[in-house]
């Protein structure tokens, strides 16, 4: 197909070049090979994530008989073992995961005018700009991890960031200090696991429904003559197939990053909610644990309004034909395109073995899930 050159592939430049850092992006197209880089990613994800997980875990034993430490724990737990599945599967599925971007540069999924160039850029700046939100946020929720143990504790109190066992006595300095900058590190770490892992997910999302966006402008635009227009509505039969195919291979990717996310989105969010009604309103601890909370909503909140954006403009996809100039068209072609309005009523998802789909109604059935959480853990208090 003729088209508009564009390159979908440096939309994603800065996470790639933050999570290659990171250790999570190796060179070239293919996966992790033995050597320098993979250590390098071992060392990394061993010191800021396995390790914080086991000493979290220890920590669960000793605190078992106490509620509010033992659910203290419980909700930060998740996101370091969520981080931690994101890297196995990353690094696992790396070759897939790359094939998903190199996708893009196929010819069908270039602009064919300056209209269409125009509809996607406007979706990669909306992108871009929840990008550039969600990582300001997550700056601040990390400053309130910093300052909050600091400024809310009493004089000479020494109080880390989140609870967890340590095999000394980490309030002697410097040991103090030490095993404060390394919490710090390790939710940075973290921080950058979700956000640019999570943010390359969506940028795949936006770019399947700006192809959708593309196609429905195709249909719009039929030609009139018998030759030209069986060959464009050969063209989109081919291209919507195309794209479908496009959708499933990043299910395929995205099933299990989506189970978990689904799972411990709601657990979390309600303890978190459960969490702010232990402590002291408006202190620094509760802005804290608050725009943790807020991170945690947002974060499963795109992931259900990115994939919900795929499956409404999917479903635009039958109205855009009906939008063309049909009544003009050759007999035959009436007949094809009807059967190709029948095909594609039925919207494309992306979904987990076609039962977890990313949709607005699973975000709130979430929120109901978080809320059951809360009212739970809420009982369970004023029983002890």
């Amino acid at each position: 197909m003729d088209g508009i050159q564009y390159d979908w592939t440096n939309n994603f430049e800065t996470n790639i070049k933050i999570m290659r850092l990171m250790g999570l992006w190796p060179s070239g197209a293919h996966s992790y090979k033995v050597g320098f880089y993979m250590v390098y990613l071992g060392c990394l994800v061993t010191t800021f994530v396995v390790c914080i997980i086991s000493l979290q875990i220890i920590e669960l034993y000793f605190v078992s008989d106490d509620l509010e430490s033992f659910v203290g724990i419980l909700y930060t737990l998740p996101l370091a073992l969520m981080a931690l599945f994101k890297v196995y599967y990353v690094v696992t599925n790396m070759a897939v995961f790359k094939s998903c971007i190199e996708t893009l540069k196929c010819s069908w999924f270039q602009p064919r005018n300056l209209k269409q160039r125009c509809l996607i850029e406007s979706s990669i700046k909306f992108w871009k700009s929840v990008y550039n939100v969600i990582f300001i946020m997550g700056i601040a929720c990390n400053t309130f991890w910093i300052i909050y143990p600091i400024l809310d504790g009493s004089p000479g109190e020494k109080r880390l960031p989140f609870l967890a066992w340590f095999p000394y006595d980490y309030k002697i300095s410097p040991l103090y200090e030490l095993t404060f900058v390394f919490e710090i590190l390790t939710t940075n770490y973290v921080t950058l696991i979700h956000v640019n892992t999570d943010f390359i997910i969506f940028g795949l999302n936006v770019c399947a429904g700006c192809q959708f966006d593309m196609l429905s402008d195709n249909l719009r635009n039929f030609s009139n003559s018998s030759c030209n227009a069986t060959k464009d509505l050969v063209n989109c039969i081919i291209y919507h197939k195309q794209i479908s195919s496009y959708v499933k291979n990043c299910s395929r990717f995205l099933k299990w990053i989506i189970v978990w996310h689904l799972i411990l989105s709601g657990a979390t969010i309600g303890i978190t909610m459960f969490r702010l009604t232990l402590m002291v309103p408006f202190s620094n601890e509760f802005y804290s644990n608050l725009s943790y909370g807020f991170g945690i909503f947002f974060q499963i909140f795109l992931y259900c309004w990115f994939g919900n954006d795929v499956e409404a403009k999917s479903n635009l996809v039958s109205q855009a034909a009906f939008e063309s100039d049909w009544t003009d068209l050759p007999k035959n072609v009436k007949k094809d395109l009807s059967f190709f309005i029948m095909n594609t009523e039925k919207p494309v998802q992306i979904s987990a073995f076609n039962v977890f789909h990313l949709s607005l109604d699973t975000f709130v059935k979430i929120i109901k899930t978080a809320w059951s959480y809360f009212a739970l853990l809420n009982q369970l208090s004023v029983q002890n």
